[in-house]
């Protein structure tokens, strides 16, 4: 629906809850979900962390005697998931309700269940209390700026951003769902315009397109210096299968090749993209930005539904690209990502 409280109604609706009933009950559950915007917000409007919120808010006011959750807290701020794991809890308790909870972090999870059920034999891949985690840190001091933000606004909390992102070193993005961290993400790649101030790439970047801001250059040259990872993976996939989609930047077979392989996507080439798993989906979005080996990297989420083995890969490959000489930008909630990657770290507020 258009409006967040609308939305969270709807299932009251057609349950035919009686109509004075509605609308206190869905207070509660945006409340309970730590929602931050009145019942009027515009759906269309939320971030991707917000959307989550709501979504769950939704199924929480129908008060059900079984809840199906699927990564319910991913892409939330720390808080925010939280609040909704305290929620979840609470509408355990008060309704005696059966929970089914779909989860790679098992840690976080633990608090909430009875028992755990692991589908598949490989134990590397179970992210259980204590699994050890990589520590990447840079092996070479970072060299020069190749992107700058220069009083950058972000109408999500009318602030104004001033960084730098250099080569040779991984930026950690962090803050709260609302914040701003995917707009600054998608002004940092040049895929929208800014309202106020200026993205500015340095020579060694932008080339003969010096003079032009990212946003102003052509698509093929955008792709081919500054690499883009969206929140949502399935926006960015074009093509009808997995092999496809790699090699529509121009790689060399062998690139896609070695991009299937390290990415374990090689028995998944002949698929068609929207057919994957989310994690799936998302270590294949990485490899598309991969693909045209740009210098800059901007990556949102970029380790959302993966199991431990895949994140400690993802990781690795990261770290060895900033290694490279790669510039890395990491829009992130994932504080295990932050400290095992991150150089630097810029905080935004709402």
């Amino acid at each position: 629906m258009s409006r967040a409280g609308d939305d969270v109604a709807f299932g009251l609706e057609n349950r035919a809850v009686p109509r004075d009933e509605i609308w206190p009950r869905v207070d509660a559950a945006l409340n309970a979900v730590g929602f931050p915007y009145d019942r009027d917000r515009n759906t269309a409007a939320l971030s991707g962390g917000e959307a989550q919120r709501l979504a769950i808010a939704g199924v929480i006011a129908l008060r059900p005697g079984l809840l199906l959750l699927d990564e319910p807290t991913a892409n939330l701020d720390p808080d925010g998931a939280q609040l909704v794991r305290t929620a979840i809890a609470k509408v355990i308790q008060d309704l005696d309700a059966t929970l089914l909870l779909v989860e790679h972090r098992v840690d976080e999870a633990l608090p909430l269940v009875d028992r755990t059920i692991t589908l598949g034999a490989d134990a590397d891949a179970v992210w259980t209390p204590g699994a050890a985690l990589p520590s990447r840190r840079a092996v070479t001091a970072p060299g020069e700026a190749l992107l700058s933000a220069e009083s950058l606004w972000l109408p999500h909390n009318d602030k104004t951003v001033h960084e730098v992102v250099l080569q040779g070193q991984a930026l950690a993005v962090e803050g709260p769902n609302g914040a701003g961290k995917t707009t600054l993400a998608l002004l940092l790649g040049g895929l929208t315009k800014p309202a106020r101030g200026r993205v500015a790439a340095t020579p060694t970047l932008a080339g003969r397109d010096a003079a032009r801001p990212p946003h102003r250059w052509r698509a093929s040259r955008l792709a081919a210096r500054i690499g883009s990872v969206f929140q949502n993976p399935e926006h960015q996939f074009v093509t009808d299968t997995v092999q496809a989609e790699l090699a529509l930047s121009g790689a060399e077979p062998a690139t896609v090749a070695t991009l299937l392989e390290r990415l374990r996507l090689h028995h998944l080439a002949r698929a068609n993209p929207f057919t994957l798993s989310g994690g799936e989906q998302r270590r294949l979005s990485v490899a598309t930005a991969l693909a045209a080996a740009p210098q800059v990297l901007i990556l949102d989420e970029p380790t959302f539904g993966q199991d431990l083995r895949t994140w400690r890969e993802l990781v690795t490959l990261l770290a060895d690209l900033r290694d490279e000489g790669r510039a890395l930008v990491l829009v992130t909630h994932d504080a295990q990502l932050v400290e095992a990657i991150a150089d630097r770290r810029l905080k935004l507020t709402r």
